[in-house]
């Protein structure tokens, strides 16, 4: 190897290196967006945090970006928000919460390589929190666990810590612990260095809390019983075990446990250091193969999200790649692993939420957008030299359709290109029924909320208003075209075909209906 190619591979193991990519998963109204913005405030990027105002405000919200999200107070897709932090650099990937939008989440979590996961100090773990953690799980994604809302009525903090082993059999590490029960968070016990940290919220809540290290018989003079009940707990702590081991954080059996309230901005400092201080960089990758990519070869990366009209001026379409390795420069020409085409990046970006600044360069675990990248689809595979592919992105089995129309036939033109964005974006799948034509798709989605995102987007980026009619289907198997035939006799059930690859999929009302079927058809290809 050459000094020059030697020294420019040793300089993006080095950039790598900086990196944090994680995201934040959660169950709904468990304060992760409220997160993210507290995590940017204390990186100093955000003036102040939008979330403060409350739900019925959230303007300020910058990962809230979308229309719908800020009149609803809700995330309803993911986003990606890149910034510094002391010689770091932070790829903080929000993802919605809600469990119909799971397979946008679950894309999300491919493109990370930690994970925060944030409990409700009052409701302990939660379905939807339990799902995005199996699929960490599924992945080896080390989680950081940040018990959140510490500033509320809540659960006792040891109960949380048995839930957390029992349930998800993760064994927890406390490196913070809370003086005070849930609704009197009068700071934390840092048991890497012993020390108290008092934490005050800032008058208002929107700006950097107020810290100040305290001595214990200062913190035991100020907080009695309270202060007592926190070092009984700590020993109770120490004679379990519970201490850090970096070692089964990184192979994902254990988790460490931070305290706060990210709406007050408390204990976020300390998420943050840990963030830097103990989750991994970026590194080598698995292929389809099954060998890995190292983070300083040729350069790679994967489209994991398309998202278009986040600039409403241009109404253009973002590719979100995620570098798994070298060192990626705007406009360089890049191979196309679908196609086998040339690509050129002219125009790259960095994003931050719905804010994009032009960029040069980028390295492993940074998220790049590629504005107006239409030829790009979500799991496409960008490379350098020799081939790289990376193992296909999950997919979920829709559980819901419905057929959407427009009465107004001036704006068809307009109601099949929002149809057909929706669809590049993985917003919902889009079906052709024979019987229907073309001018009715049929949409198919993981939870009925998908529609409502659909119905909204389409009335408010493209100016088409549509009616929705639900159809009496739940579940669904591939076939071919021989049993497209055989299909065609059984009541109550419907071939389409899946827009995006053409696959024949068959709709049933129930899997007992299909399973009768395919009882009286032994001939009959379903692949659930």
């Amino acid at each position: 190897m050459s000094q020059s190619v030697l020294a420019s591979a040793t300089g993006v193991a080095a950039q790598a290196g900086r990196r944090r990519t994680f995201a934040v998963i959660s169950h709904p109204d468990a304060g992760k967006s409220t997160m993210t913005e507290a995590l940017a405030l204390h990186a100093r990027v955000i003036g102040q945090a939008g979330a403060v105002h409350g739900k019925g405000d959230r303007k300020g919200v910058v990962s809230d970006w979308m229309a719908m999200e800020q009149q609803r107070g809700i995330s309803v897709t993911s986003a990606a928000l890149q910034f510094s932090y002391r010689d770091a650099v932070i790829n903080l990937l929000d993802t919605p919460g809600h469990a119909d939008f799971s397979e946008d989440t679950y894309r999300v979590l491919t493109a990370v390589d930690s994970a925060v996961m944030l409990l409700d100090a009052a409701k302990g773990l939660e379905p939807q929190t339990l799902k995005l953690f199996e699929v960490c799980r599924q992945r080896s994604i080390p989680v950081i666990t940040f018990i959140n809302k510490w500033d509320r009525p809540g659960l006792d903090p040891l109960a949380l810590m048995d839930e957390i082993e029992q349930r998800i059999g993760l064994r927890p590490t406390p490196l913070t612990w809370p003086v005070g029960p849930a609704g009197q968070f009068h700071g934390v016990i840092d048991r890497r260095t012993g020390t108290f940290i008092r934490m005050q919220r800032s008058p208002g809540g929107a700006d950097l809390a107020i810290e100040e290290e305290m001595s214990a018989d200062e913190a035991k003079t100020l907080f009695g019983t309270d202060w007592d009940t926190s070092v009984e707990e700590l020993d109770l702590l120490a004679l379990t075990g519970a201490d850090h081991d970096q070692a089964g954080f990184l192979a994902a059996t254990t988790t460490p446990v931070l305290f706060g309230a990210a709406v007050a901005n408390l204990g976020v400092r300390q998420l943050l250091d840990v963030l830097l201080e103990m989750a991994p960089p970026p590194a080598a990758r698995p292929t389809d193969t099954g060998a890995e990519q190292p983070v300083d070869a040729n350069f790679s990366g994967f489209v994991f999200k398309i998202q278009a009209n986040m600039n409403r001026a241009h109404r253009d379409q973002v590719a979100f790649v995620r570098i798994n390795s070298g060192r990626f420069e705007r406009g360089m020409i890049v191979t196309h692993g679908g196609s086998g085409r040339p690509f050129t990046t002219k125009y790259a970006q960095q994003m931050f939420g719905q804010d994009r600044d032009t960029i040069d360069e980028a390295f492993p675990g940074d998220v790049v957008g590629l504005v107006n990248a239409t030829a790009l689809a979500i799991g496409d595979t960008l490379y350098v030299g020799k081939a790289v592919r990376y193992p296909q992105l999950p997919s979920f089995p829709p559980e819901h359709f419905a057929v959407v129309r427009t009465t107004d036939t001036s704006a068809f033109k307009r109601f099949r290109r929002g149809i057909e964005q929706l669809d590049a974006e993985g917003v919902v799948q889009v079906l052709r029924s024979d019987q229907r034509g073309d001018q009715s798709p049929v949409l198919a989605a993981v939870g009925p909320m998908q529609f409502e995102v659909a119905t909204f987007r389409l009335e408010s980026e493209f100016g088409v208003k549509v009616h929705v009619d639900h159809l009496p289907y739940e579940t669904t198997a591939r076939t071919d075209a021989a049993g497209r035939e055989i299909l065609r006799g059984e009541a109550g059930v419907e071939v389409m075909t899946r827009v995006r690859d053409d696959t024949l999929l068959a709709l049933f009302p129930n899997k007992w209906r299909m399973r009768s079927i395919a009882g009286r058809h032994p001939e009959l290809n379903l692949d659930a």
